[in-house]
């Protein structure tokens, strides 16, 4: 038996980082498994799209209140031309949340408890429900209408027409500032983990780290859209499973800190 070296494992971590940016590229044309061809334009296949159509009944259901829906949309990556092997269903439901409430409770507070509802509800939806279209996990959002959405690429499922309907052609993406940086932040998620294990109390830097990376996101989507070298890191992050150890490890340390273990 071969003894797996610290070295051998680097060595195949920053390969599988590589084939991810390699993932980004961008295709010839959308997936076969979502959409036809019609011309020179795209249509979703109608058994996907009512397929679609009946998971956000289903979860819409599940959320137990009333409200108008004013679309169910396909957004990010299945909805554009760089889909991959790593691709999800990005189902987005779209609602007012201002009409949820009144002229009365609809303050600051009001809007923050509404906004942390549905997403603690899409987040318990997606972590205990396994929906797959052909190969690709399927992950239901709930979005405000006015909510600031950036994407080259969304299908109205509902209505059954593109809203903004993506464009091909030559996407340049720099590999190695991309992993370059995803390296950094790799670096500081390992470092807090190990701190973690000796005792270290790190609740408040990755409390930090995370809005460090919302807001490194954030800048790179309204500076260059969603293949903005900063979007792609963070999609790099999340691939590689890096985002799940941040999530992980403050959940774990919540956790510590409630329990009584003597």
């Amino acid at each position: 038996m071969v003894k797996t070296t610290l070295v051998d494992e680097l060595i195949e971590d920053k390969n599988i980082d590589q084939t991810i940016i390699k993932s980004f590229y961008l295709k010839d044309d959308l997936s076969s498994d979502i959409f036809n061809k019609d011309g020179n334009s795209y249509m979703m296949i109608e058994s996907i799209r009512n397929k679609l159509l009946n998971v956000a009944s289903v979860f819409i259901d599940y959320l137990g209140i009333d409200f108008f829906v004013y679309d169910v949309i396909l957004t990010g990556s299945l909805a554009n031309y760089n889909w991959c092997e790593y691709s999800d269903v990005d189902l987005h439901i779209l609602l007012n949340f201002n009409e949820i409430g009144n002229s009365e409770t609809n303050t600051p507070k009001y809007m923050a408890i509404i906004k942390e509802f549905f997403s603690s509800k899409k987040d318990n939806w997606n972590r205990t429900h396994n929906i797959k279209v052909k190969k690709y996990d399927v992950e239901i959002y709930v979005q405000d209408i006015d909510e600031k959405h950036v994407s080259s690429g969304v299908f109205s499922v509902l209505n059954n027409k593109w809203l903004v309907e993506p464009t091909p052609g030559k996407q340049g993406i720099d590999d190695d500032l991309i992993l370059t940086k995803g390296e950094e932040y790799i670096s500081t998620i390992d470092d807090l983990i190990k701190k973690d294990d000796d005792g270290v109390d790190v609740t408040t830097d990755i409390d930090n780290l995370k809005k460090k990376l919302k807001k490194f996101r954030q800048s790179g989507l309204e500076s260059g859209g969603e293949f903005s070298y900063e979007n792609l890191t963070f999609k790099l992050l999340r691939r590689n499973g890096y985002i799940g150890k941040l999530i992980d490890l403050k959940r774990s340390i919540i956790d510590k800190k409630l329990s009584v273990t003597q």
